[in-house]
This record gives structure tokens, sequence and C-alpha cells, in this order.
């Protein structure tokens, strides 16, 4: 099995949603890891079509489809995490990046109405799910980060005496976060 690297090693690559989509194929630290990076990297391709598809101002049609396919997989994924153990609800991050995700499923929804009724908000309502999309994607690579970096990711499977493994600059964020709201 490929060993995980941490995802802010390499963050400052990532420029489209399809990279995003990318780069969380690659290794894995065990299964709930890989299920929730096929589900954050399942979500970033969806996303990245959507985006082109509008962008290349094809037909309405077509740019509702995807509306409509982005808000399924966005509420999939909701349902998703309700099922993900208690390792991952522990987490401080995973709220932040629930909530995220509720906050662009209410963006793709207004966006596909907008649509859906020819709105000449379609623009702007556009605009914020993309911005919200980034936002969301950006949790969820986090909370992955934060999975993989101790809370119950690779270090169950680390010896007891083995040295802890160096903290990534989010864990070190996190952490500092979380005693200023102590």
């Amino acid at each position: 099995m490929p060993e995980s690297r941490p995802l802010s090693a390499s963050l400052h690559s990532l420029q489209t949603f399809g990279d995003i989509s990318r780069f969380l194929r690659e290794g894995v630290a065990d299964e709930d890891s890989r299920e929730m990076r096929e589900g954050v990297g399942a979500l970033a391709q969806v996303i990245d079509e959507t985006v082109k598809v509008r962008r290349a101002r094809q037909e309405a049609g077509a740019v509702t489809a995807h509306a409509r396919i982005l808000v399924r997989v966005v509420r999939e994924h909701l349902r998703f995490l309700t099922g993900l153990g208690s390792a991952w609800h522990a987490l401080y991050e995973f709220g932040a990046y629930q909530s995220a995700l509720q906050e662009l499923r209410r963006a793709a929804e207004a966006w596909l109405k907008a649509l859906e009724q020819r709105s000449s908000r379609e623009g702007g309502a556009f605009e914020r799910l993309e911005l919200l999309a980034w936002r969301t994607l950006g949790e969820g690579m986090l909370l992955i980060d934060m999975y993989e970096q101790g809370s119950g990711g690779m270090l169950s499977a680390v010896p007891e005496s083995a040295p802890p493994p160096a903290r990534s600059p989010w864990a070190r964020l996190a952490a500092w976060y979380r005693r200023l709201r102590a």
C-alpha cells in the first residue's frame, strides 16, 4: 500500500478543481482515509466538470444538467459524512467541513434554481458557488490532513516506541486555534 504524504506538502501546486481531484487519488493511509479522499476527489471532479461546462458557455440545458449532478453529488457526500467513524467526527475540522458542504449545497441549489428560471442573477450565483467550492475543498483537504496526521489515520499503525511524526503546519495551526477557543 502506498504511503500517504501530508496534504500540506503539495498544496501550492493545486491550481484547478481537477488538480485537487487527481491529488486526492494519490497515496492512502488507511481505508477510512481512502474513502474520504475518494469522496472529496469525486466532488472536486464534478465541480471541475461543471465549472468547465459553465465557462465554455455551452447550451443552457447542458449547464443545467451539470448543475443538477453537482447538487446530487454534494447531497450524497453529506450523507456519506454521517457514516464516518468517531475518529473523524471527533476532529474540530469535521464540523467546519460539514458546514462548508452545507453552504456549498445551498449555493448549488440557488444556482440551479437561477438556471432553471433563467434569472439574471445566475452569474452571481455561479460566482458564489465557485468561491464556496474552493473553500469547501480546502476544508476537506484540511480534514483529511488532520486525520492522517494524528487522529486515527497513520498514528494507529505506529508502534508505541516510534517517535511521534512531525506535525504539519495545518496541525500546529489547528492546535493553536483549539487552545484559543478553550
